[in-house]
């Protein structure tokens, strides 16, 4: 059996969360979709699920409650891109529809290029195109 990883991220407001996801591209899971969250699909086995706050805190345990990111970051989510036109238009779709540019896209190493989001709630996203070829030359241990 395959395992799911679904990533689980408080939201303050379901219309303006979900409209930033559609805009990104991202496949919406009407199965696992409610009242409470909406999930979205990255692959067949990774899907965010986006909760109301109070329902994302149903699941937590001593009193702990959901965090929105402010002076803190407790996860960074990657996800990968077919070019450095991807990781471009990623960033360019996530600002025109409610995110942040969270990190600049620039060439981090050989063969690699990406940048950063922050969604309407604060949770970050990494886009990162990778050159495996040019990458693997770069980092050869001489």
């Amino acid at each position: 059996m395959d395992r799911m990883i679904f990533v689980n991220l408080p939201r303050r407001d379901a219309a303006v969360t979900d409209a930033f996801y559609a805009a990104l591209g991202f496949e919406k899971n009407e199965m696992f979709s409610d009242e409470n969250a909406t999930s979205w699909k990255l692959s067949e086995q990774i899907l965010v699920m986006s909760l109301n706050e109070d329902f994302y805190n149903s699941f937590l345990v001593n009193g702990d409650k959901a965090s929105f990111g402010e002076g803190t970051k407790q996860m960074l989510n990657a996800i990968s891109a077919e070019s450095t036109e991807e990781v471009d238009q990623f960033v360019a779709n996530a600002t025109a529809n409610g995110g942040a540019v969270y990190r600049p896209a620039k060439a981090d190493a050989p063969g690699m290029y990406s940048a950063a989001i922050a969604d309407p709630d604060g949770h970050v996203w990494e886009i990162v195109y990778m050159d495996m070829s040019a990458w693997a030359e770069g980092n050869a241990s001489s």
